[in-house]
């Protein structure tokens, strides 16, 4: 658990034949770091957040993973819906939200955004990923929600 109390191992329940749930989640994160990393090799830091987005997006493509760009994530709240709500910058394989920055740190509100989006969509797994560091490894986050 880190400072904010957010859990980061997956905890969840293996599922029956093929990959559990954890582990198919943590393959497709391995995935989604390693298309980071390749697009961060190329750029480096510096570039709008969009850039890396639409480069990541291509990169995981490429791969054959699933990637759907600003996905419209509504609020609701009683019996009101609120179209208007956020866009989440990627979902991958419909398993995996990834919220990218090109900042110069990222803060606990950047977790708590991820942990909400997290929540908002009954997703289990984010990675907050930071492009605006000398080293990717120091600029990613994995967050679990563990309120699903």
């Amino acid at each position: 658990m880190n400072e904010n109390g957010n859990t980061w191992n997956t905890g969840v329940a293996e599922g029956k034949g093929g990959l559990g749930r954890g582990e198919e989640l943590n393959r497709i994160t391995e995935r989604v770091i390693g298309a980071a990393m390749k697009v961060h090799t190329a750029l480096g830091p510096g570039l709008l957040e969009s850039a890396y987005e639409a480069c990541l997006a291509y990169e995981m493509t490429q791969q054959g993973m699933t990637v759907e760009r600003q996905k419209r994530l509504p609020i609701v709240y009683g019996e009101l819906k609120l179209e208007e709500g956020y866009r989440i910058d990627l979902v991958v394989e419909n398993r995996v939200i990834v919220e990218l920055k090109a900042i110069e740190q990222l803060r606990e509100i950047h977790e708590a955004q991820l942990l909400s989006y997290l929540r908002l969509s009954r997703k289990e797994v984010g990675l907050l990923i930071n492009f605006h560091v000398p080293h990717l490894r120091d600029g990613i986050r994995r967050v679990i929600n563990t309120k699903k």
